[in-house]
This record gives structure tokens, sequence and C-alpha cells, in this order.
């Protein structure tokens, strides 16, 4: 797993949001929750978008705040979605590391 060793300093965490219920603000909450009980510092689309607004504004918001993270943790369904996608891309680019919350999570209580 790439991201054993690796000290996880600021996660921005990335998923489908676009015509999901609730913008899938809940499960980006519940993420948010169990990764910061781990003791990461978390950026959350959803805190940073509590009213929406466009795909465009909300991907500006996003993308400034992906700058101030080492690392991208990823939704399921992230591979459904433009704008996570266009994340991990810039991440991986970056040389970010790029991994997946649930994965991320399940390393902290092994």
């Amino acid at each position: 797993m790439p991201w054993q060793g690796l000290s996880v300093k600021k996660i921005y965490l990335s998923g489908p949001m676009t015509d999901m219920p609730e913008l899938n603000f809940p499960t980006f909450h519940a993420m948010t929750a169990q990764l910061r009980a781990a003791g990461h510092t978390v950026t959350n689309p959803a805190e940073l978008n509590p009213d929406g607004g466009s795909w465009n504004d909300c991907m500006r918001r996003d993308i400034a705040a992906l700058m101030e993270c080492d690392t991208v943790a990823l939704l399921p369904g992230w591979h459904t979605s433009k704008g996570a996608r266009l994340e991990a891309h810039i991440a991986e680019r970056l040389g970010m590391a790029v991994v997946n919350a649930h994965d991320l999570v399940s390393q902290e209580v092994a």
C-alpha cells in the first residue's frame, strides 16, 4: 500500500457530489469525522461550499484548498465524478499522495 509509512499532514477529501442526494455531504462529513478522530487535518469541500454554488465556483475554491494539502483521500464513486477525477489528476501530476479514504481509515485502526 503506497501510503503506509507516509506521514499524512493535511488531507483533501475528494469524491462525487453533483447529482448525488444531499450533494453527498453526509458521506463527506462522516469520513471527515473519522479522519479527524485519527488525528488528521482534513479539508472537506462540503465545508468549503456549504450552500453549493456553480460547479466552476466550487471547483475554483476546492482546487485552491487542494493546493494546501499533501494527500488526497478518495471516496467511493470518485471515478464517476469529473471534479474528483480532476482533483486526483492534479494531485498525481504534482506528486501528492492519492489514497482510498476508507483504506486510510482502516490503516489507522490496524
